[in-house]
């Protein structure tokens, strides 16, 4: 037999790494069809893309292993890699049949010896049922407390040996469909909570609806602007003049202009949970020619529709220019434009230069009716309706191969693997800001001046009703995107024993595994021609613009392994293995790599066995960040130091750092601050440094103890360090802009394009390329243990729990960069790490019945250091969280199961943070809700039919 982190076969095989298992058994205690949900609940994962992830998901289901990014975690079917389904070589747990699965093992410390690139944080290895026989019809059903969220499974599995004895082969098809649950749909959501001011805090917890606009400055959704809280991309519309804050005003809904008086509430649009259909089968089977050849092939075939929504798109401050003339302009309107045109242009910031913001039409030198503003206008499009995204994804993988007996006790695979993901996303609700800015260039309403017939002049001059649909059909624009990805393997092993390599003081010889992989990947995104258009694409509001994507890498990998026994049945040893590996592999993007990995196991008595492993591991970078166009787009930070709400700490050495990134003198400390927590990013592969591979140290240490006092008692303790140098990825934003302009560095201000002065102007931002970075580190103690306990009559009760302790849970972008320890802590960078914490399944089971509950902890975090400052101080810390879910199940008959289940059963709410405080992914609706239980206690039902 070999087991997951080793592709040596030998009896009795026991693990050098640190692997956890959940059996099939386990697994349906979930009842639940989604593997990611199952796998994010333990200590050894922090969430990663999934149904709780709205603003900023991929419509998929992804796995992250001690939290050093999905990216690092290798997914694989029975010790095969899976396809991925993006260019980033991430892959969606979604495609794995929940219904075959026999156990599923989590390797940790490292196994690209073993499994080549991406394994650096470890391996998931999903163990297939091989010999399934019969025909098993599943049915679940999941619903909220608020009788809502539904989910419902169906699968069927059919499965057959050969007739003479000789083959399997077993066939599962299933659907699977969830239903959304918005933000508007629960209280928490119902408001954006300002995570810097706490305002909305205490309309929520008085369990008050959001205070409305007042009169004449109201509409659907519309906040009062006292509140504090909101989106300044308002209904009615919010004016500024560019660079020159006095100017700022909001119109009224019959077209005057005032001061600020609503905001926008965006959240009750967004989701809390995504509403997904999925349809997959998955064919396994297996036939033996005779001693030396068995056939073996599986195909999985997914096809998955996940839809993202969000607020109704809007202008968010885009720039126009707008004739002072145009007739939707009131004549107060018109006055106060002027007017502020004017002071602008006697405080000497009106025209600045890059930018002009005044075209003089009449020549008469000061601004009048004649002229031309460029001006922001920030106006929610709620005619428009909200914007979506909806993924169509269809997947397959088709594995076939042979093994059997090459000479003697020497045994050989050979295999071949294709995979390949083909996906359409769908944008629809975003405004076309190049057809709006044709349609304000009208001073007739009538006609644009571009003098094209299907213009439709456009008034974003007011509020609620001032667009029509004619105006919305030329203003909006619905954008497709397409996605390919091709993975080829080509697999040869051969592993058995080398009788001429023995120890003198053992009776078994080396076993090794020696092997081949060649393996070829290629990735593509295109974009329709407005998603290209630059700086920003036609959908204004979705962030920037795409252009194509096209890349690709292949390796050609040779690979050893080895494992001998040094010591058997000797004094204070019953037996002493040395385990080793290397694995050289030739990219055609990095070039040369190696790993390799060197441990030892020791059994003093058959109760104890002490285990140690030190391994190096590798990551080639994937196709997107090697071949990623520079482009723009929307990314996270909370404070701009040169802004209006810094300006009481702006001296005059922050002053000359503001200078050198671009502003002018009257700029500093006037422009506006980061809106809802987000600044224009530059991102892509750097142009003049692609990315080099990634390399990691791991070491794990640890002792198994087994006993017979009790029934099966395993305990486990394990110490694993993980240093991963030249790590590939971005510096935030956040650390840009403190390191310019607190740090003082050059090359961080150098990162800074400012228009205006402002970071939210289309062609204004931050750039932040895919490169090499400085390192991180993950250094932790995880505990397992695992009994039962004879109860006689009374049945018997199983006791397992996973503990995970983080010593250590460190990053830096670069020397000059402010060291990040994310243990214990939640925030832009970090996403909530608490530093302990467990998962303890009690479970009874008395003839026909089976009780388990199921004890989640989560210790508590708290808020970045560096955001102290700008956080409100109630959301500053969260604090430990305790779960219990439970499970019951009574088997009817042989051929029935029935099974129930409540999760979250005392309904524990989730901890309110606002908005800001974390990345837009994971901080959503006031909270974490891929950490936290936010739907409420939810319920479930199942059957099962065997035969």
């Amino acid at each position: 037999m070999s087991i997951t982190g080793s592709r040596i076969r030998r009896p009795g095989a026991v693990s050098t790494s640190p692997i956890f298992s959940m059996s099939s058994e386990e697994l349906g205690f979930f009842q639940e069809p989604e593997v990611e949900r199952m796998l994010k609940v333990l200590p050894s994962t922090i969430p990663g893309d999934g149904a709780n992830v709205n603003n900023g998901s991929a419509g998929a289901a992804t796995v992250d292993l001690r939290g050093l990014g999905t990216q690092r975690t290798l997914i694989l079917m029975d010790g095969r890699r899976m396809t991925p389904f993006n260019f980033n070589g991430q892959v969606d747990t979604a495609s794995i049949p929940t219904a075959l699965i026999q156990s599923v093992d989590v390797v940790t410390g490292g196994a690209s010896a073993v499994y080549g690139s991406d394994a650096i944080s470890g391996a998931i290895n999903f163990i297939m049922k091989k010999n399934f026989e019969g025909v098993e019809l599943q049915y679940n059903h999941a619903v909220t407390g608020d009788n809502d969220g539904q989910k419902d499974n169906i699968s069927l599995t059919l499965g057959s040996n050969s007739a003479d004895g000789k083959g399997n082969i077993a066939l599962s098809v299933s659907w699977m469909n969830r239903d959304q649950v918005l933000l508007g749909d629960r209280p928490l959501g119902l408001l954006g909570i300002d995570s810097e001011t706490g305002a909305g805090l205490n309309e929520f917890s008085a369990g008050l609806p959001p205070v409305p606009g007042p009169a004449g400055c109201d509409g659907p959704n519309v906040v009062d602007f006292v509140l504090g809280s909101g989106s300044t991309t308002a209904i009615p519309t919010k004016f500024a003049l560019v660079g020159y804050a006095p100017a700022n005003g909001q119109f009224r809904n019959d077209g005057s202009i005032g001061a600020d008086c609503s905001r926008f509430n965006f959240n009750p649009f967004n989701f809390y949970q995504t509403p997904a259909e999925r349809y997959s089968a998955t064919a396994i089977g297996h036939y033996e020619i005779n001693d030396n050849a068995t056939v073996y092939s599986t195909f999985n075939y997914n096809r998955q529709s996940v839809s993202q929504q969000v607020a109704p798109s809007g202008t968010f401050g885009a720039r126009f220019d707008i004739p002072l003339a145009n007739p939707f302009i009131v004549d107060q309107a018109r006055q106060y434009m002027i007017d502020a045109g004017n002071d602008a242009l006697a405080a000497g910031l009106l025209n600045t230069p890059g930018l002009t913001n005044w075209i003089d039409s009449n020549g008469s030198g000061d601004v009048d009716a004649a002229d031309y503003l460029n001006v922001q206008l920030r106006r929610r499009t709620v005619e428009f309706g909200p914007r979506s995204e909806l993924f169509n994804t269809d997947q397959f993988s088709l594995l076939t191969g042979v093994e059997g007996e090459l000479y003697g006790d020497w045994m050989y695979d050979a295999s071949y693997q294709y995979g390949e993901t083909n996906r359409v996303t769908t944008r629809g609700g975003y405004t076309n800001l190049t057809n709006i800015q044709n349609a304000l260039d009208s001073t007739d309403g009538v006609n644009c001046k571009n003098g094209v017939s299907s213009c439709v002049p456009l008034n974003l001059f007011g509020g609620l009703g001032t667009i029509t649909p004619e105006m919305a059909a030329y203003s909006t624009a619905t954008a497709l995107q397409t996605q390919a990805y091709t993975q080829e393997i080509i697999l040869l092993t051969a592993n058995g024993p080398v009788e001429a390599i023995k120890s003198p003081w053992s009776a078994e010889e080396l076993s090794i595994s020696v092997g081949y992989e060649h393996r070829k990947e290629t990735g593509s995104l295109e974009p329709d021609e407005c998603l290209k258009q630059a700086p920003a694409s036609c959908q204004g509001g979705a962030g920037g613009n795409l252009l194509a994507i096209n890349g690709g890498f292949s390796s050609e990998e040779l690979f050893i392994e080895g494992i001998l026994p040094v010591l058997e049945d000797v004094a204070f040893a019953e037996r002493v293995d040395i385990e080793f590996g290397y694995r050289g592999a030739d990219y055609s993007s990095v070039g040369s790599v190696d790993t390799w990995k060197l441990g030892a196991t020791w059994q003093p008595t058959d109760q104890v066995l002490i285990r140690v492993m030190q391994q190096s591991a590798t990551r080639a970078p994937n196709v997107g960040e090697l071949s990623s166009p520079v482009v723009t787009g929307l990314d996270n930070a909370t404070l701009d130091p040169c802004s209006i709400a810094n300006v009481s700490n702006i001296d005059a050495a922050l002053t000359a750092l503001c200078l050198s990134t671009g502003m002018l003198p009257a700029q500093v400390g006037a422009v506006q601050d980061i809106i809802s927590g987000q600044v224009n990013a530059f991102n892509g592969s750097d142009p003049d440094n692609a990315p080099g591979a990634e390399d990691a140290e791991t070491f794990t240490a640890g002792f198994v103890y087994t006993a017979d006092f009790l029934d099966d008692f395993v305990l486990s303790v394990d110490y694993y360090d993980i240093q991963v140098d030249d790590y590939i990825g971005e510096f935030s934003p956040q650390e840009v802009l403190d390191g310019c302009y607190i740090g003082g560095d050059t090359v961080a201000c150098s990162k800074i394009k400012r228009i205006g002065g402002d970071l939210t102007i289309s062609g204004s931002g931050i750039e932040l390329f895919t490169t090499n970075l400085k390192s991180r580190q993950v250094e932790g103690i995880e505990v397992n243990v695992d009994f039962s306990v004879d109860l006689g009559e009374m049945g018997e009760i199983s006791f397992n729990a996973n503990v995970n302790k983080y010593l250590t849970h460190e990053q830096q972008s670069s020397n000059e960069s402010v060291l990040i320890d994310c243990k214990g802590q939640f925030g832009t960078t970090c996403s909530p790490t608490s530093d302990l914490r467990w998962v303890q399944r009690t479970t009874w089971q008395l003839n026909d019945f089976t009780v388990s509950a199921l004890w989640r902890h989560m210790s508590g975090v708290d808020i970045q250091s560096d955001q102290i400052v700008d956080t409100f101080a109630q959301f500053q810390s969260i604090e430990s969280y305790d779960y219990v879910d439970l499970f019951a199940s009574y088997l009817y008959n042989e051929h029935t199961k029935f099974t129930f289940g409540i999760d979250n059963i005392f309904e524990k709410d989730a901890p309110v943070l606002g908005g800001e405080v974390g990345s837009t992914s994971f901080n959503s609706g006031n909270t974490f809700p891929s950490t936290y239980d936010n739907l409420g206690r939810m319920y479930k039902a199942g059957v099962k039919f065997t035969f």
